[in-house]
């Protein structure tokens, strides 16, 4: 079982940057995909970035650009590095992990973006 926390949502103006986080509770080296996903109020969850066992990356068209995914294997956690948000972007993300056993969800972090 592979437990994930998620860090550093908040209230950011438009144009503004925040930098997600999401660490698991095992080594990242043994799970071969993680991904975000956000939703927003009234709307279905959507996958947002990937990135796999071997760093390769993938994104959302909206995001392309302006969001940045990164992984640090010594501190078992990926980052989102999130610039330029625009209030689309406001939503609650979530982290999500999977490995042979199956698949694993952060609690979630709210990302506003108002001015």
């Amino acid at each position: 079982q592979v437990q994930l926390v998620e860090s550093g949502g908040g209230l950011v103006q438009p144009g503004g940057s925040l930098r997600l986080s999401c660490t698991a509770s095992t080594t990242i080296l043994n799970i071969y995909g993680m991904r975000w996903y956000r939703q927003a109020p009234g709307r279905k969850r959507e996958w947002v970035a990937s990135i796999d066992s071997s760093g390769g990356l993938d994104y959302v068209p909206s995001v392309k650009g302006r969001f940045r995914l990164s992984r640090d294997n010594a501190a078992n956690t990926v980052h989102l590095q999130m610039n330029n948000l625009k209030p689309e972007d406001t939503a609650v993300y979530y982290c999500k992990a999977s490995d042979v056993d199956g698949d694993y969800w952060g609690q979630g972090t709210q990302v506003t973006v108002s001015s």
